[in-house]
């Protein structure tokens, strides 16, 4: 039961200092609000921009492309294809080197134990 109250009045804690925040707030806006009239900012003159350059006239009529004649031709499905260099008709057979001996790995040193407090067993 003390544990809901604590937490109640937390609860309460919270919420109030919520409401005094806001309350902050709101009388600063409105002290803003309520600024007497301030006087007005002066304009300032416009720059003048310079005239843009003329955007000078493409001519009308284009070079003509060049012709489907004069560029190279690209091989066809019929034409033969490079033949492959021969092997040797005795080729060496690729052997690996011998596996090590799969001897057994060397005993480990066992760790000696370090006794503990431990309680006694129960029966």
């Amino acid at each position: 039961m003390a544990a809901y109250s604590n937490c109640s009045v937390g609860l309460f804690v919270m919420v109030a200092l919520l409401s005094l925040s806001s309350i902050t707030t709101i009388h600063a806006a409105r002290g803003l609000l309520q600024l007497p009239n301030l006087p007005k900012i002066p304009s300032l003159p416009q720059p003048t921009m310079p005239q843009l350059p003329n955007i000078p006239n493409l001519p009308a009529t284009l070079p003509p492309l060049s012709s489907v004649a004069s560029l190279p031709t690209l091989p066809t499905a019929n034409s033969p294809l490079p033949s492959l260099p021969t092997l040797p008709s005795v080729v060496p057979k690729m052997t690996l080197p011998p596996m090590p001996a799969l001897n057994p790995l060397p005993n480990m040193p066992s760790l000696p134990t370090i006794p503990t407090l431990s309680p006694p067993p129960s029966n």
